[in-house]
Parts: C-alpha cells; sequence; structure tokens
C-alpha cells in the first residue's frame, strides 16, 4: 500500500483537479464560444470569465505553493521537473491566455477563438503531464 504525506495528498487533490478543468475547458467550454453570437458572447465572457477565476485561481495557487514547498523541502529531479511544469501553465496563462481572454473582452472574432483554442491547448498538454507526473512520483 502507498503512504501518502499530507502534501503528497494535496497535490494529487489539485492536479486531478486541474487536469479535469482543463479538459472540460478544452473539449466543451471553449468550442461552445464558437457557437456564441458575437453580441451574446461579449455579454457572456465577462461572467464567465469572473466566475471561472474563483475555481481556477484557487487550484493554480495551491499547485504552485505545494511545487514551491516540495522543491524547497526536497530538492531533487522530481521535485524540479514538477516545479518547472507548474511554472510553465503559469507562463502560458498569464502571457498567452489572459491576454486573448481580453482580446475576446474586446472583439469576439472567430480567429482570436480559435488561438485561445489553439493556446489552451499547450495547458492542456501541461497539466496532464503534470498530473501524470504527480502519479509517478507516488508510486515511486
Amino acid at each position: 500500500m502507498i503512504e501518502l504525506s499530507y502534501i503528497d495528498l494535496l497535490r494529487l487533490i489539485v492536479d486531478f483537479g486541474l487536469v479535469i478543468l482543463t479538459w472540460l475547458v478544452q473539449l466543451v467550454i471553449y468550442p461552445a464560444f464558437l457557437y456564441f453570437q458575437k453580441a451574446d458572447l461579449n455579454r457572456w465572457h465577462p461572467v464567465y470569465t469572473r466566475a471561472v477565476t474563483w475555481v481556477v485561481l484557487p487550484l493554480m495557487v495551491s499547485q504552485l505553493f505545494v511545487a514551491i514547498y516540495q522543491s524547497y523541502i526536497t530538492l531533487n529531479a522530481f521535485s524540479i521537473i514538477y516545479l518547472i511544469l507548474v511554472m510553465s501553465t503559469w507562463l502560458v496563462t498569464f502571457f498567452k491566455a489572459v491576454p486573448l481572454h481580453t482580446a475576446i473582452d474586446n472583439d469576439a472574432t472567430p480567429s482570436i477563438l480559435h488561438n485561445l483554442i489553439r493556446v489552451h491547448t499547450y495547458r492542456t498538454v501541461l497539466w496532464t503531464i503534470i498530473f501524470g507526473w504527480s502519479c509517478y512520483i507516488i508510486i515511486q
């Protein structure tokens, strides 16, 4: 039987939450934006981004906290790779995805929506790798 520390359990729960959320966004939520009329998306998108931030931000902050804490407590290849992967999600989120959401708020064109889906694909891949990496760390 695998015995998990509290921080390992927290990491696994947060990583699982983010991987489920990111796949939902990738497969359902962002593609649905393409079916909105422009005026409707202009009304809905600001509501959506405010609401989803209450879910995403605590998970991302928790994940970053765990990554930094585990790298500080146990500096090894596993913790460094985990931290790099988590920091990569932050970079893609705040330098790519957030500006696209701002652009959608200003003018929701199909090209911006397609760019958002493309950029979110990187985040989906990263969070999927992160969850897999967490599972791998636990079974080691």
